[in-house]
Order: C-alpha cells, then sequence, then structure tokens
C-alpha cells in the first residue's frame, strides 16, 4: 500500500461527524447559557485589562456544539483591527496535542509501534545510548533535552521537520528512557519526523489529511512567515515598564511539531470535542491517549499522550494544555464527564493564563 492509499484510508477511518456549529465564522452566544456567558465576558474583558493583552478570543463547546465563541480586543493594534472568532493566533505547545493525534492515528491503523525503537524511521538522527521509542517521545519520557537559553528564540528558516532536528540531535541523552518524566519540545519535533519516515510524507501534509480535514479544522495551519495567510494576528510583548510592544521576529520552523501551529478558538474547541468526546480515536486508543503514563518504576506522570490528565478543585477529571510563543498564549481544557470543552487564544507573550484560569470559566457553563 503506498502513502497516497495510505492516507485515504486513513482519512476515512478518522471523519469525525462534528456538528457544523462548532465552525461558526461569527460571535456565537446560545441563550441558553446568557447569565454564563456574561460572566465569562466580564472575565474575558479583566484578563484583557489586566494583562494589557492587546487581543483574545474564547470558545466554549458543551456536547458538540459551540455555545460561546467570541474575541476581544485588537488582532493589530496599529491597524485597528478586532479580533473575531477567525482570528488565527500562535498556539506553541498546543500543536503537540496535534501530533500526538497523528501518532496515534498511525498507531491505529497499524502503521507504527509505538513500542519500537524510532531509529529505521529516522535514520538521519544519530543513535544514542539506548533505544527510544515513539510511547515515550509522546509522554515525555525519552530523555531527550529542552530548549537551552539559546535556542528559544530562532530566526533561521527550515525547510522540513528532518533539517530542524540537527539543532539538537547531538545532544546526548538527560537520562535512560522511561525511568523519569522530563517535558522536551525537541522530543515532540524528533516525533514529528518519526510520522514523516511511517508515513512518507511531509509532516504538515499528513497532518492536514488525517487531523485537520477530518475534524474540520479549516482556521489551522503552520505559522510560515513567508506566507500570506488570511487573519493571521500580530504578535506582541510587553516591556519592562509594561508598555506594550511588537514581538521580536520569530520563525517556529525549528518546532512546528511542537510548537509551530496557528489556530483560532472554535478550531481548538473542535480538536478537543473531536479527541475527548467525539469518534476520531477508536475507544481503545482514546482510553491511551487520555491515561497517564508512567515511568520504569511506576511513578504516574500526569500526561498522556501530549495531554495533561488532572482534577479540578472539585476533584472532576480534566484534560489540558496550554501553549506559550512569542507573541502568544493559548489553552485548552476539557470536562469529559461534562462534555465541555474549553479553548483560550491571545497575542501577547507570557500571558498568565492557565488550568485554574480556564477552570474559573468553563465550570460557570456547568451551573
Amino acid at each position: 500500500m503506498n502513502i497516497g492509499q495510505v492516507s485515504r484510508v486513513l482519512l476515512l477511518a478518522s471523519v469525525s461527524m462534528l456538528p457544523a456549529s462548532l465552525h461558526a465564522q461569527e460571535v456565537v452566544r446560545s441563550p441558553e447559557y446568557k447569565g454564563a456567558i456574561e460572566k465569562a465576558e466580564s472575565a474575558a474583558n479583566e484578563i484583557l485589562t489586566d494583562q494589557k493583552i492587546p487581543g483574545l478570543a474564547f470558545a466554549v463547546a458543551i456536547d458538540g456544539k459551540i455555545v460561546w465563541s467570541q474575541g476581544f480586543g485588537s488582532a493589530d493594534v496599529e491597524k485597528n483591527v478586532p479580533v473575531t472568532p477567525g482570528t488565527r493566533f500562535r498556539i506553541g505547545s498546543i500543536s503537540k496535542l496535534f501530533t500526538a493525534a497523528a501518532a496515534a492515528k498511525l498507531s491505529e491503523g497499524g502503521y507504527l509501534d509505538l513500542d519500537a525503537p524510532i531509529w529505521p524511521y529516522v535514520p538521519g538522527y544519530p543513535q544514542k545510548q539506548f533505544a527510544i521509542t515513539s510511547r515515550e517521545l509522546l509522554g515525555h519520557l525519552a530523555g531527550i533535552r529542552h530548549y537551552g537559553r539559546d535556542d528559544y528564540i530562532n530566526q533561521r528558516h527550515y525547510d522540513s521537520v528532518s533539517e530542524s532536528l540537527g539543532k539538537f540531535s547531538g545532544s546526548p541523552l538527560m537520562h535512560k528512557p522511561g525511568t523519569k518524566y522530563s517535558y522536551s519540545s525537541p522530543g515532540y519535533t524528533l516525533l514529528g519526523a518519526v510520522i514523516e519516515g511511517v508515513a512518507k510524507t511531509n509532516f504538515t501534509h499528513y497532518l492536514q489529511t488525517n487531523v485537520f480535514q477530518p475534524i474540520g479544522m479549516k482556521n489551522t495551519v503552520p505559522d510560515d512567515n513567508r506566507e500570506i495567510i488570511e487573519n493571521r494576528s500580530e504578535f506582541y510583548s510587553l516591556t519592562d515598564g509594561g508598555r506594550l510592544q511588537n514581538a521580536i521576529y520569530m520563525d517556529t520552523s525549528d518546532r512546528l511539531p511542537a510548537g509551530g501551529f496557528l489556530s483560532t478558538a472554535e478550531d481548538l474547541a473542535a480538536f478537543g470535542t473531536a479527541c475527548a468526546l467525539g469518534d476520531f480515536f477508536r475507544p481503545e486508543m482514546k482510553k491511551i491517549v487520555f491515561t497517564s503514563q508512567s515511568t520504569t518504576e511506576g511513578k504516574m506522570t500526569g500526561v498522556g499522550f501530549g495531554w495533561r490528565i488532572g482534577k479540578d478543585s472539585e476533584s472532576r477529571p480534566i484534560f489540558h494544555h496550554g501553549g506559550d510563543a512569542i507573541g502568544g498564549r493559548a489553552f485548552l481544557l476539557i470536562y469529559p464527564e461534562e462534555k465541555i470543552v474549553l479553548s483560550f487564544v491571545s497575542n501577547l507573550s507570557f500571558v498568565k493564563f492557565n488550568e485554574k484560569d480556564a477552570e474559573k470559566i468553563a465550570v460557570l457553563f456547568t451551573q
């Protein structure tokens, strides 16, 4: 079976029948949740003002339907362009969840052995003192180092995922794979190269065909500075004195599978709904994706296939992940039992918004 046939098979196998309402392009305020939305709007405006964020957007989906989707502030301060539900923001490490979904789909189809050494899939990556598996990469257990102080800001363009591996491929493993949890963005870049090696196609093309298109994520694309991308937000930072300025130039092609995508709040809500509540994964794979992995000594890491697995302040199960980027902060939170998905995107570096902040807004829709 050639790669074209593989892609078609996986595309058909992964189609998720999400309601069209998950992709509305106008502000959505479901009358049923009028009180919750008013409180959520107030919270959003407070976040915008208190943290001096130029622009942000929220989306909340309940039982597969968007009930609230709204932009606040400016996508482009200089041109006075408002944020809309269609504004595309840098989402940073939420990109890892797309890569995890792609690896899980390849495993479902029998194309990727998650527990086999990765070397045959990425022959250009130098072997280490211990074998590394895709499952370990998915759970940040492989011992691949994270960014160093000189790695976070990148201004060079890389033409492929494989080319970008050279930034860290010479580094030794931090520990024997499986023995410790150590968060690693380069580990996810390596996983992206594994996906290319298995699927024998470009990483972006594989995601578009087998993740974004089946879910209906029409506004999720690589953040390529060379391309004209409709509705892309401008990116901002604050000086030490709190003055707004344009963020430093950043090229995310060195970390595409780990943190290089643009998306909208609605697309992220659709993605979370499909993965955790829909039929994008088979039941047995969904359970694996959203179950904490453990070290070789049996210590639970609190991380499944990319997703953080935890509980909120009332001990209700939650799945979540945040994303930081130069000129962006994003967050995705799921309440699987309540069937609530909340997404947050913004265009400022180092915004303080985590699972506790997301929880405060999500729980408004449970009352």
